[in-house]
């Protein structure tokens, strides 16, 4: 298999990989091939033996792939999607299941994807060019206490509702279709000292809108938590924090609330034992070489 190494660099790639503790001859899922830097590596481990399932819903990463592995299969899907596939593939377990959220570097550098706000592009940001709603379509359609919901809970913003306000008010006079104009409508209501961070937010409020990426998200551990044999491992790079705590209260709980429950002992029942309990983070040396990298975190959990 060869895959374009310049289209994404993969984040703590060798502590990720590390965590899957692969067997040769198991059976392993990556749900976001992307590059396919994790894919390599994983598959290198395997020696022959075993297959890997990687997923991606984006035609662009599925371009830079090649059939060449017997030990490989490609998933053109949402890894929301993972329960279904496996069935369909008649996987009843796996072995280790590897996810490294967020958007890739190839995203934010595609100027016609419109994932940032560095260009002024269509305002499209559908991880799936296929299908759904564009951030375009969001913007101009939903209400105005819709928006400001999405600002706040995704973005976590506290000025959402003026930004909700301003763009409502915008779109009544022409419609807001690129990312500049989108800039321009909510730039007066952001300081200049907070501008990056603040537009930062704004655009994964509406990327994680448009791709359903917190539903997603809770899916796809669902379906892992299920599919995982005893022993197996889930390994996951997260990104901000909202998905981090989705993916840290199903390690701990077996649940995306983080509900707790205890046996007669005073004991947390939970489907994992957690490998790592303190988060592992980057080196100075990878988040110097690779600033994607500055905000991850990575979680290990192995299956009871």
């Amino acid at each position: 298999m060869t895959i374009v190494s310049s289209y994404h660099q993969p984040v703590l790639l060798k502590d990720s990989v590390d965590g899957l503790n692969i067997r040769p001859g198991g059976i392993y899922v990556d749900v976001t091939l992307g590059g396919g830097g994790h894919t390599r590596e994983i598959l290198a481990r395997m020696k022959g033996k075993g297959h890997l399932y990687s997923f991606d819903q984006d035609a662009d990463a599925e371009g830079n792939i090649t059939w060449e592995n017997n030990c490989f299969t490609f998933v053109r899907s949402n890894f929301r999607y993972l329960k279904n596939w496996m069935r369909y593939y008649r996987v009843e377990y796996i072995d280790g299941l590897l996810a490294d959220l967020g958007v890739s570097s190839h995203h934010f550098d595609d100027e016609s994807r419109g994932f940032s706000f560095r260009h002024n592009s269509p305002l499209d940001m559908r991880m799936n060019k296929r299908a759904g709603k564009t951030a375009a379509e969001i913007v101009n359609d939903y209400e105005e206490e819709s928006l400001a919901h999405i600002f706040y809970i995704y973005g976590e913003m506290k000025q959402s509702r003026r930004i909700a306000a301003a763009i409502v008010k915008a779109r009544a006079k022409k419609p807001i279709v690129t990312t500049g104009d989108l800039t321009e409508v909510v730039s007066p209501l952001i300081s200049k000292e907070h501008e990056k961070k603040d537009l930062a937010r704004l655009f994964q409020a509406l990327r994680i809108e448009v791709n359903h990426e917190m539903d997603a998200l809770r899916d796809m551990l669902l379906a892992a938590t299920e599919l995982l044999r005893e022993g197996g491992r889930l390994s996951v790079i997260t990104y901000h924090s909202l998905e981090d705590r989705i993916v840290k209260n199903v390690m701990k709980a077996g649940n995306v609330e983080g509900k707790v429950s205890q046996d007669f002992f005073g004991r947390i029942e939970s489907p994992f034992i957690l490998v790592n309990n303190k988060v592992i983070t980057p080196s100075i040396e990878e988040q110097q070489e690779n600033p994607r990298s500055r905000s991850a975190k990575l979680r290990i959990a192995e299956k009871k």
